[in-house]
């Protein structure tokens, strides 16, 4: 078992150091974790939805059940739709329901909707209970289940309300993506794509060697430092932590624009690409940065353009609904640019520099 440590600890606040626990065939030592990680609860409820529920919910809660614990169960219909106001208050209500206290815990089991959902009620329930994040989905594993930020979204774009609220663990284990759908797969290689980009050209050439499927511990193992040492140096996202947004405003605009049709990797695909024909065409990186990024997504079956998905957007239309960001100050945005294969930088701009952008990065 791989076991990798994070310490997002701010000031003086409790919880932010904890482990990632990385192996095949983790789930089944689930109840034996849980007593490690949560040594004075009585009570903990699962967070899931109806298709992971399906598969895995009854064997947790057995094996939550054999060690003593007193296991409650909340599911909500799969999907970015389930994000929502409603369903964070509902669960609200459903944990006073079941009367748990500051000492019982959560697991949040699912993808990335429900572990920003689950670790987003675990930081206000009471002013916080423990969270365990138990992702089981590639883009969960890499991506959303580390670094402690959770939240909702808003009738005005994704993840608008939300808070900075480490886990007390994380438990991946790659064996439960032998389930995944292979679109919902692909949604995840585009984060693991975005690690290379950003940070590590030589992860980029041994996914174009090897199709991930076949050095997954690997490659989840090399994604989850990447962002371990970057939420380190900047646990409250205000420096270099955004250089893990790469592609993603206008990954958000699009999936607003689609209502939520398209899903997150293939707009995180898409939103890298824009981006990166952006920076080639202003020079700013080498003039084969695309055509890397491109063929690389390709193995995937990820798109790199707004045509390849069949979508209509206008620049206009992606700048517009770009402009609700969080990553928005005022007049200015932070986006973040390829300056090289495996090398991205920050760069504030004013907003309308951002409809150049979006134009050049759409233009054939």
């Amino acid at each position: 078992m791989s076991i990798i440590p994070v310490n997002a600890i701010v000031d003086s606040e409790e919880n932010g150091r904890y482990n990632v626990y990385l192996a095949a065939g983790l789930l089944s030592a689930i109840g034996k974790k849980a007593v490690e990680v949560f040594p004075r609860a009585k009570t903990i409820a699962i967070v899931t939805d109806e298709t992971v529920k399906a598969i895995y919910a009854a064997e947790v809660v057995r094996l939550l059940e054999k060690e003593c614990f007193n296991v409650i169960c909340f599911s909500l219909p799969s999907g970015e739709a389930s994000k929502t106001a409603e369903s964070y208050i509902a669960l609200l209500n459903w944990l006073c329901e079941n009367r748990l206290t500051r000492s019982d815990a959560i697991i949040a089991l699912g993808g990335g909707v429900i572990g920003d959902l689950a670790g987003f009620a675990a930081a206000t329930y009471l002013r916080g209970i423990p969270v365990m994040q138990v992702p089981t989905t590639l883009l969960a594993m890499v991506d959303s289940s580390v670094g402690g930020k959770t939240g909702i979204d808003l009738l005005a774009g994704k993840n608008l309300a939300g808070a900075f609220y480490q886990p007390s663990a994380v438990l991946c284990d790659p064996t439960l993506l032998q389930t995944l759908p292979p679109d919902v797969f692909a949604d995840g290689c585009a984060e693991v794509i975005k690690y290379g980009m950003i940070r590590d050209g030589n992860l980029l050439e041994k996914l174009a060697r090897l199709p991930i499927q076949d050095q997954l511990a690997e490659v989840i193992s090399t994604c989850i430092t990447i962002k371990r040492d970057i939420v380190q140096n900047d646990v409250r996202d205000t420096g270099e932590r955004q250089l893990l947004n790469f592609g993603h405003s206008l990954a958000h605009a699009i999936e607003k624009l689609s209502a939520y049709e398209v899903s997150h990797g293939k707009a995180v695909a898409i939103g890298m690409g824009i981006m990166t024909r952006a920076a080639e065409r202003k020079k700013l990186c080498p003039p084969d940065c695309s055509d890397k990024l491109k063929r690389l997504l390709a193995m995937y079956g990820l798109p790199d353009a707004l045509q390849l998905a069949g979508l209509p957007y206008s620049p206009c239309a992606l700048y517009e609904a770009a402009l609700s960001d969080k990553k928005r100050s005022g007049s200015g945005i932070t986006e973040i640019v390829p300056v090289a294969v495996g090398e991205c930088v920050l760069k504030t701009m004013h907003i309308d520099e951002l409809l150049q952008w979006i134009e050049l990065g759409l233009s054939t």
